[in-house]
């Protein structure tokens, strides 16, 4: 049996003899980079040292744990493991051929008396692999000299398989006890001057052309542990200029010691000195580079310098690396002057930056929807050509006002609220119920019944942007709803607090609460399919037991995922069907980029999922005695009023009643269209695809309009029909093998990246008297805020203290743990599932009368709203305490920390 092999002979296909760390060194090597020389003690000799102590089954019966198991569960059973191995014997075979290759690593130029000194590292068959790194583990051992200690290590080394932290680790990733082995790697040590760790991409932001290094004096363990100060650079990859350096002040450093490292005082010249220069950088990073093309990944690898020399010890990829991001914007410029710039009204349903094609088109849908309802309340010409739109600054849409054309509108506000009033203008409810809900209905009605996958390039354009505008129109008339309901609800609690309540009296929102509204009704749609889902044989196990993504797939193609039944599946899929047909629309964020309900149903998924553990409350329950502490508090504040009083709590009441639902409902059907509008950019996102133009067809929302008009003139391949390069109807390729697009598309999603990080102002330009002017009309606090304390508006009475959950949008939506603190940018009704599990809300944009308040307030959970700086300064796991009376959420520790 051989249980030594060379590092140069090491390829993919060795992972199971040599474990991930030596098939990394076997690849460097072969790539032409400087590795010190050195051998692996293969997989065989750790089973052969195990079997020949007998302690395969010993090991299998205290490895074999939970991922629930309890940290000291792990740490007694990694002790009594360690001590088995340890206190094993080494074959003599292995040590024959162990001595034999440490023997031919000695240096005839060294007078190290054939002592020389390694390195001896792990190489376990479960590490140092793309989707898991597994890094530190397991144990590494510096500075081993002589076969006696050489062999003593490698014990130690075997036996370091099955530390606690390692177990654990394997446990969560679903790798079993049996199924690992350990080889060890031996290196003769590079007696490094400076050593640390490089990324090929830069772990902070992504981006795959720059590469990161971190620098210390010293050897390079410390560096990775953590334990010393290190120098940070940043670099170029493609021209190797460093683009940003962090000297640090470097006070320790490790160093050889008789037998290991130990660490001593970094002389004084030297602390502050910089560990690389530009051009050793340089040279540092066309090593990376070169080890990132080999393996076709962005590495993390480990470094020394010797002598002037580099040294690469180690090259694994690296996991969890973050999509590529740009810089975060933190500067604010202004496309046009002589105007001001709000994050308000239909912005609020547009938290994140925009997708370029949604913000071509909804800029100029905004401006004439405004112009044509302002010309039909006060009077043509108020509003002018380039009075008005929703500009992007940084990715962010703001309504801009030119400063003439905000004057001439203020000197018609009352004709205005006279127009609102009487409904004029599809304005107010009546303008909403008579003529713009059902104008919005109507369009999408016609698209409809033309059947998408056979419409030309041109007409899924036009389709396109007729359902977008109507959309817009739909959206300005829902903007004269909601200052409607907000006046009634705001004149009958001002009247009931002022004229009516006494002490003992309920508050003025028990009289408004209990009654449906669409989101409400979408929460019982889902409660009620869970109930009937339940009462099915073996549909409520096959539910839960398959993932939600499988589920949300098959819902979309209609075949039934593997653990369904076909019966079952005919049974649950047109039902489901069925609420998505009804409240599928309702938008995350306007942006048509965000996937609705009806693409993607996991959130709604995971709710059914959550009530079918019996979590939750009944929603009709909750509304029923809503409706019974109302109707009771009515009756009894009625009998004791005079007449006149009675009749103006009766009327202010039944104002309220009837109003503040209908904004509810108003909002709920802002992205009716959005589903066939999804489909049809699509349908062009398809054709661009087969076309050549783009990878992939949800990249389509990421084209400018003027780049997507010019492909629909072009030409596209016919439907279902994939064009070449070259062939009728295809786009030319500029380039070998990529779409002509997709650098640019790739280059504007790490653009739109770097800018969802920036927190947006509410009001531009930033100065003094507009935030004193305008400040308190925003939906949003104050973005300076500093300390333990946030401030935001109290928009839900009571107080909890819970963990933070922070979503930025649908995709984290199954991260959300019941009982947890909702924290967003912003709610829409189809966040209203979330309310269920949530024990508390907490957002950047909104203030009592938005969507969140009035979801909350029929919860009966606390929201503190209109932060504006929630999602930048909470992170999820943080103990908060949210006061919904104060309008305060105050931070209490610190988020955990996250294992690698």
């Amino acid at each position: 049996m051989t249980y030594v092999n060379s590092l140069a002979d090491m390829g993919a296909a060795d992972i199971a003899m040599a474990g991930g760390k030596a098939v990394g060194l076997g690849g460097l090597l072969q790539a032409g980079l400087p590795v010190p020389p050195g051998f692996v003690l293969n997989t065989a000799a750790y089973s052969h040292f195990v079997e020949a102590n007998h302690l395969e089954a010993r090991i299998q019966e205290l490895a074999t744990l939970s991922p629930q198991a309890a940290p000291q569960d792990y740490a007694d059973a990694s002790e009594r493991i360690r001590t088995l191995v340890t206190a094993g014997t080494m074959p003599a075979d292995i040590a024959a051929e162990l001595g034999a290759a440490y023997g031919r690593l000695s240096d005839a130029r060294l007078d190290d008396g054939g002592e020389t000194a390694v390195a001896v590292r792990s190489s376990a068959t479960a590490e140092d692999l793309a989707a898991a790194s597994f890094a530190g583990q397991q144990e590494t051992y510096l500075n081993v000299r002589g076969a006696e200690a050489l062999s003593a290590a490698v014990i130690e080394c075997w036996a370091s398989l099955w530390t606690a932290r390692a177990m654990a680790y394997r446990a969560r990733e679903g790798i079993g006890p049996d199924s690992v082995r350990l080889a060890v790697v031996i290196q003769r040590m590079v007696e490094a001057e400076a050593a640390g760790v490089m990324f090929t991409a830069n772990p902070a932001n992504g981006r795959r052309d720059q590469i990161a290094i971190s620098a210390a004096w010293g050897l390079g363990e410390s560096v990775v542990s953590g334990s010393v100060t290190t120098d940070d650079l940043v670099v170029d990859a493609g021209t190797g200029t460093v683009v940003s350096r962090h000297t640090a002040d470097k006070a320790v450093m490790t160093v050889y010691a008789e037998h290991g490292t130990r660490e001593q005082p970094v002389a004084a010249a030297r602390r502050r000195a910089p560990v690389l220069d530009d051009r050793a950088a340089a040279e540092l990073a066309r090593h990376g580079t070169r080890s990132a093309d080999h393996f076709g990944a962005p590495q993390d690898i480990e470094w020394a310098r010797a002598g002037g020399e580099f040294f690469i010890l180690q090259s694994r990829p690296i996991t969890a690396l973050p999509e590529p991001a740009a810089d975060t914007p933190d500067t604010w410029p202004v496309p046009y002057p002589r105007g001001m710039y709000f994050r308000a009204s239909i912005v609020e349903q547009l938290p994140d930056p925009l997708s370029p094609l949604f913000a071509d088109l909804i800029d100029g849908s905004v401006s004439r929807s405004l112009r044509a309802l302002m010309n039909e309340a006060v009077g043509t010409n108020v509003i002018r050509e380039d009075d008005v739109g929703l500009p992007t600054i940084n990715g962010y849409a703001y309504y801009y006002y030119r400063t003439s054309g905000m004057w001439r509108v203020m000197g018609k506000a009352l004709k205005a609220v006279r127009a609102l009033a009487r409904g004029q203008a599809h304005m107010g409810v009546a303008g909403w119920r008579e003529f713009s809900h059902p104008r919005y209905e109507r369009v999408i009605k016609d698209w409809s019944a033309k059947p998408v996958a056979e419409l030309s390039g041109a007409e899924l354009l036009e389709g396109v942007q007729a359902l977008l505008d109507a959309g817009t129109v739909y959206y300005t008339a829902v903007q004269s709803v909601i200052p409607l309901a907000a006046t009634s609800e705001i004149s009958f609690g001002a009247y009931y607090d002022k004229f009516v309540r006494r002490e003992g009296d309920p508050p003025a929102l028990t009289f408004i609460l209990g009654y449906d509204s669409e989101p409400i009704r979408a929460e019982k749609s889902l409660y009620d399919l869970a109930a009937w889902a339940r009462g099915v044989p073996g549909l409520a196990a096959a539910i839960l037991h398959e993932p939600t993504t499988a589920l949300a797939e098959s819902q979309r193609t209609g075949f039934p995922p593997a653990g369904f039944s076909e019966p079952l599946w005919q049974l649950w899929r047109p039902r489901f069907q069925d609420h998505l047909g009804r409240f599928g629309h309702a938008v995350y964020n306007l942006d048509f980029a965000s996937p609705v309900p009806a693409d993607d149903p996991s959130a709604l998924l995971d709710t059914v999922k959550f009530y079918l553990r019996g979590q939750g409350t009944d929603p009709h329950e909750r509304q029923r005695l809503s409706a019974d502490r109302r109707e009771i508090a009515t009756s009894r504040i009625f009998t004791r009023l005079g007449p006149r009083r009675r009749a103006a709590f009766l009327r202010l009441l039944r104002w309220a009643q009837n109003t503040a639902p209908i904004r509810e409902d108003a909002l709920a059907d802002v992205g009716l269209a959005w589903p066939l509008l999804r489909r049809m950019l699509l349908e062009l996102g398809q054709r661009l695809v087969d076309s050549a133009v783009i990878a992939e067809p949800a990249d389509v929302f990421w084209l400018r309009h003027r780049e997507l008009r010019s492909a629909v003139e072009f030409g596209l391949a016919a439907p279902g029909a994939p064009g070449a390069p070259g062939a009728p109807g295809a786009v030319a390729i500029t380039g070998a093998d990529r779409p002509v697009r997709a650098a640019a598309v790739e280059e504007r999603k790490m653009l739109w990246r770097g800018q969802v990080k920036a927190a947006a102002p509410q009001l531009l330009p930033e100065s003094r008297w507009m935030e004193k002017a305008f400040g308190s009309m925003m939906p949003a606090g104050s973005q300076h805020q500093l300390g333990d304390i946030i401030k935001g508006t109290g928009a839900s009475a009571g107080r909890v203290t819970a963990p933070a959950r922070v979503l930025r949008g649908p995709q984290d939506f199954a991260l959300m743990e019941p009982g947890e603190v909702l924290v967003a940018r912003i709610t829409t009704p189809a966040w209203t599932s979330l309310f269920a599990m949530a024990s508390a809300v907490v957002t950047d944009v909104g203030g009592p009368l938005s969507h969140s308040s009035i979801v909350a307030r029929e919860y009966g959970i606390p929201a503190v709203l209109g932060t504006g700086v929630a999602t930048q300064r909470l992170t999820s796991g943080q103990q908060i305490r949210v006061d919904g009376d104060a309008g305060t959420v105050t931070i209490e520790q610190p988020g955990p920390t996250q294992e690698p």
